[in-house]
């Protein structure tokens, strides 16, 4: 009832009023009446990977179906299928009513590049992340500010992150020295020993990548979607814990949250 339901979806809104998508979870269809409210026709969608709980809103996302809608979605690239037909799968019958073809916005798909590339006057970067199938993170740059985006990420499923040096680390060179980190934590510890290989994280490791890539500000990211309310304060005070911090130390995602960056 607090921290929310909705899958995967965060809006980055920028300070020319360009909007920024990362993930197409069920939170996206909120995030497109209030787009439509606010007037807002040209937008990216940034995908960290195509599995349905980042993918499955895109179909009830409001915008795509006004022909006034101009959207470029990025995503992880595969050597053996395009991503406008991967992602057209959903869009086909018996798993919806209407093929891709049928949408009117003008869409426009792409394999994320290998090096960072500009997106209205934001520099975006995409790296493989470990997670099963082809997955990537994204690292944002403002003149300003930085922020990284891993939600779905097992970076300790390479051997313990505390011994082992940054460069050796899945996604640090994604989050190095960022303001905003957001990353998986959908475990504690006794739960991750349960999902070794599953591709997320416990507390304890989304804590130890934080301290290892010097991340200032941590938002704990992709809930288990058994924990409740209360577990889920637990696992933000085992994260402030493990972290040696109180007030000022990680804290938990919710829906409808809003962080302004400097």
């Amino acid at each position: 009832m607090r921290y929310g339901g909705n899958t995967s979806c965060v809006e980055v809104f920028l300070d020319d009023g360009a909007v920024l998508i990362l993930d197409a979870g069920t939170g996206i269809r909120s995030l497109g009446a209030e787009l439509t409210e606010r007037g807002i026709r040209q937008f990216h969608i940034l995908l960290t990977h195509l599995h349905l709980d980042h993918l499955e809103g895109l179909r009830f996302f409001g915008p795509i179906w006004s022909k006034e809608v101009s959207v470029d979605v990025w995503g992880p690239p595969s050597p053996v299928t395009s991503l406008r037909d991967r992602i057209a799968r959903s869009f086909s019958p018996p798993l919806f009513p209407l093929d891709l073809r049928e949408v009117p916005a003008k869409i426009t798909f792409h394999d994320v590049p290998r090096e960072p590339w500009t997106l209205d006057g934001a520099t975006v970067s995409a790296e493989l992340v470990v997670h099963p199938g082809s997955t990537v993170g994204y690292r944002i740059e403002t003149p300003s500010s930085t922020f990284a985006y891993l939600p779905d990420h097992e970076p300790a499923l390479a051997g313990a992150i505390e011994e082992r040096p940054r460069d050796w680390i899945s996604g640090a060179s994604l989050a190095e020295g960022v303001d905003l980190l957001l990353h998986d934590a959908q475990y504690f510890e006794e739960e991750y020993e349960q999902h070794i290989g599953w591709g997320h994280s416990s507390v304890a490791d989304a804590v130890a990548f934080a301290d290892a890539v010097d991340a200032r500000r941590v938002l704990l990211f992709h809930h288990e979607p058994q924990h409740g309310d209360a577990t889920l304060d637990r696992l933000e005070g085992r994260a402030r814990e493990l972290a040696g911090r109180n007030g000022d130390g990680p804290t938990l995602a919710r829906e409808g949250m809003v962080l302004e960056l400097p």
